[in-house]
């Protein structure tokens, strides 16, 4: 990870460790970088920008600010308004732009926000223009052959413009509607948009493709995002969807990438379960290219188990989104994702998106001709302990020789039956304990010795 980004972006307290300079300057780098690039290779036009953003409050200022930095180096900047980062990604290489920005901090409170940059292909940004960006704010650029002490401003007709460009919004909502290849003429179902981005986007979806579609969390007031709502919250979605007897049920997170389902029991359905659903189904029908899933090291050992009987191979990556999709793109798979929701479907989509993720689960219902309770059979989810500590050095105390040793002495104890993780966060101070084990008690058992040699040691904030 960088000096600001991290594995989605650059992330943080808005106006504290994420401010309006930043985006500023996040903007003004881009808008010149991307110009240069044009010139560079016979082009005399502007750079063109595509910008979206989530229901924060504080989004409306990094906007504005972001656009400021943009225009102030010659580009052009697309206003999507409120819509989903899938959206961005979306509209950005269908529609030419050099460069996609999403304002969202995903699933975090309303006070964090984040910059989320997009390629022309679609794909997160690469490493190295991240590192430009860091170089520029930090004031010891070196691009293009030489050092920059400054940048210059684009002046008189140079100066850019910014485009309302709701369009393009409107086009991306077709493109899903023009997904469900079933009619979901009958079925009850049951929305969470967490106060945020699918809020207005996903009931026009469901409702165009003929549900009977209840909504809830989708009123945004600029704070309450993801509060009490959402994937994040999902037991309130499936309390809402046993009470008013609906079908099934989606709960997408700030920016809806993520999508996690209920079933009509109530039951929680993972992401971890929508990759054995989907990858069973797609396998069914010969569209598992390579027979393989791309998961990440959290995923649950059941799913490897079902994958198992199923006869599925799968591959295991660092946790983020972009280290799945960068997987799939190397070795042409067609389906990967996380425990949390976050679900890849290479052929529609270049990063997870939470409402194509539930049309497809739909479309697996519809074609079975089974309730969601009976898809996910199949699949023992084992019981597992997350604890998040937030600490005042990452690197420091996964490092630590007593942590290590603790680690190390789970891991023993547990064996085949078992597994530990400790990992760090890409986006928050915080590292996170898992277990994974035949019971939840084995597993608070192994997770309470690692955080508290984790606290022993001084590393807890």
């Amino acid at each position: 990870m960088g000096r600001y980004f991290g594995t989605d972006g650059f992330r943080g307290e808005a106006n504290k460790t994420l401010t309006a300079d930043h985006a500023y300057k996040v903007g003004r780098f881009l808008g010149w970088y991307y110009g240069e690039l044009k010139k560079h290779s016979g082009s005399d036009e502007p750079a063109r920008f595509v910008i979206g953003k989530d229901t924060r409050r504080s989004s409306y200022m990094f906007e504005y600010t972001l656009v400021a930095g943009l225009t102030a180096s010659g580009a052009e900047a697309n206003l999507l308004h409120v819509t989903t980062t899938p959206s961005v990604a979306y509209i950005t290489k269908v529609d030419g732009f050099d460069c996609g920005i999403m304002i969202s901090a995903s699933h975090n409170p309303f006070y964090d926000n984040g910059i989320k940059i997009i390629n022309q292909k679609g794909h997160k940004l690469e490493a190295e223009v991240e590192a430009n960006i860091e170089d520029y704010i930090d004031g010891k650029l070196d691009v293009f052959g030489r050092k920059w002490d400054e940048i210059p401003f684009a002046k008189k007709e140079k100066i850019g413009r910014t485009v309302d460009y709701i369009s393009g919004r409107n086009r991306y909502i077709a493109y899903l509607i023009s997904l469900g290849i079933y009619s979901f003429r009958g079925i009850k179902v049951g929305l969470d948009c967490a106060n945020g981005s699918s809020w207005n986007i996903a009931k026009a979806v469901f409702d165009a493709l003929g549900a009977k579609t209840y909504v809830i969390n989708a009123e945004p007031d600029g704070l309450n995002i993801n509060e009490n709502a959402g994937s994040t919250h999902i037991e309130v979605l499936a309390k809402y969807v046993v009470e008013n007897g609906l079908d099934v049920g989606f709960a997408y997170d700030g920016d809806a990438d993520r999508c996690l389902c209920v079933d009509e029991k109530g039951n929680i359905v993972t992401g971890d379960h929508i990759l054995y659903i989907c990858s069973k189904y797609m396998k069914e029908r010969g569209m598992l290219k390579n027979n393989t899933v791309v998961t990440t090291v959290m995923s649950n050992f059941g799913l490897y188990k079902a994958f198992d009987e199923l006869g599925i191979d799968y591959a295991k990556t660092a946790v983020g989104d972009k280290y799945v999709y960068e997987y799939m793109m190397k070795n042409n798979n067609r389906i990967g994702g996380e425990q949390s929701g976050h679900i890849i479907f290479s052929k529609y989509a270049t990063t997870g998106d939470g409402i194509l993720t539930s049309l497809k689960l739909m479309e697996v219902m519809l074609a079975k001709k089974q309730p969601m309770s009976k898809l996910h059979e199949g699949f023992v989810f084992y019981p597992q302990v997350l604890e998040n500590v937030r600490v005042s050095d990452k690197a420091t105390a996964q490092s630590d020789a007593g942590v290590k040793a603790a680690v190390e002495k789970a891991k023993e104890a547990l064996g085949d039956s078992g597994r530990i993780l400790v990992r760090e966060s890409g986006t928050e101070p915080v590292v996170r304990v898992m277990v994974e084990a035949s019971s939840e008690e084995i597993c608070q058992t192994y997770v309470d010795s690692v955080v508290e040699v984790i606290k022993q040691k001084g590393y807890t904030i």
